[in-house]
């Protein structure tokens, strides 16, 4: 899926769902720059960053026109789940929703176009400025890396050095089994994108709690401030965001030189959205809300989960006083 400076291939509105938004296309080259590629290159960090804009677009006008009035049910888990990432994208850029309604077929593409590359460029912005300096935050306290690891060059991450190597090792298995570490280093053993690497722990993984520690390492919360420089770049913490990250640190912590959807070694796009699956599964909410809470505080220190209640005298509480009777004597009518 992930593929850089990618650009989908155009489709036109007669088509139904055949093509999956959530999947990058192939790649075009676009040279040009608008207002809406920085708004997109937010949309990546915190919505969405590899899905296919093109196909995005098109999918969810149908939802918007011919296909309005079918019921939710009829839809996929995924096609449900795509429509949610089009109307946050609406909601996102304003008047975007009138262009592609009252645009034509090239109207739509150019979007989608100007979109993806902004999606794109941020994407591959974040991989360069993460190469280096995940090195910053993989030494331990008082430690320093033996042997030392080239800051441009990646033929020396991955399974091919200690650390990295100790950070990829999948969580539940032990990367100080010597057989482990060679079966890993050859290529015996293939990792898929989402059988989940001890870095995404704060700890060692444990069997009788997989919750413990679960993306709470520094070096995720190191990586997000790196990414999110800007105070005004974002107010809040997204579990894509969190995705979005977690799977740049992957990467940077790989021997793979380009960020591709065709990488079976890094295999990204899985990673990506099995990350995505943990936060949307309705049974990990409970988990999932004091991870936000958690994430929240570490990125803004001023944070908090709790609700002000209204001054006692004050006239919002008064307000709410008299809502309050207003509601019970309602209800007394109409009994």
């Amino acid at each position: 899926m992930p593929d850089k400076n990618s650009q989908p291939q155009a489709t036109t509105t007669s088509k139904r769902h055949h093509e999956d938004a959530l999947r990058l296309g192939p790649r075009k080259k676009v040279c040009y720059s608008d207002p809406l590629v920085s708004h997109s290159r937010h949309f990546g960090h915190m919505v969405h960053a590899l899905c296919n804009v093109q196909n995005l677009l098109t999918n969810g006008l149908l939802r918007l026109g011919e296909l309005a009035e079918e019921p939710d049910e009829s839809f996929t888990l995924e096609q449900r789940r795509e429509h949610l990432v089009f109307n946050v994208l609406l909601q996102m850029i304003p008047g975007l929703e009138e262009c592609l309604m009252d645009g034509c077929e090239d109207d739509i593409l150019s979007i989608a176009t100007m979109l993806q590359k902004g999606v794109s460029s941020a994407r591959s912005d974040d991989t360069k400025s993460l190469k280096g300096a995940i090195l910053n935050w993989i030494v331990p306290a008082g430690q320093s890396l033996t042997p030392p690891i080239a800051r441009n060059i990646k033929m020396d991450h991955g399974f091919h050095h200690e650390r990295t190597g100790a950070l990829l090792c999948p969580a539940e298995m032990d990367w100080s089994d010597p057989q482990v570490k060679e079966n890993l280093r050859n290529g015996d053993l293939i990792i898929p994108g989402d059988q989940w690497p001890a870095f995404l722990y704060a700890g060692n993984f444990d069997r009788e709690d997989p919750w413990k520690g679960l993306f709470k390492n520094i070096i995720l919360v190191s990586a997000y401030k790196h990414v999110f420089t800007s105070p005004s770049s974002v107010d809040n913490v997204t579990p894509a965001s969190i995705a979005y990250v977690t799977t740049q640190v992957r990467f940077a912590l790989s021997s793979s030189a380009v960020f591709s959807r065709l990488d079976t070694i890094t295999d990204s796009e899985r990673f990506y959205n099995s990350v995505l699956e943990y936060f949307a599964d309705v049974d990990e909410q409970e988990e999932v809300k004091e991870l936000l809470i958690w994430w929240n505080r570490q990125v803004f220190p001023s944070y908090s989960s709790a609700q002000c209640t209204p001054a006692k005298d004050g006239a919002r509480a008064i307000m709410k006083e008299k809502r309050a009777l207003r509601k019970r004597a309602q209800e007394q009518l109409t009994q």
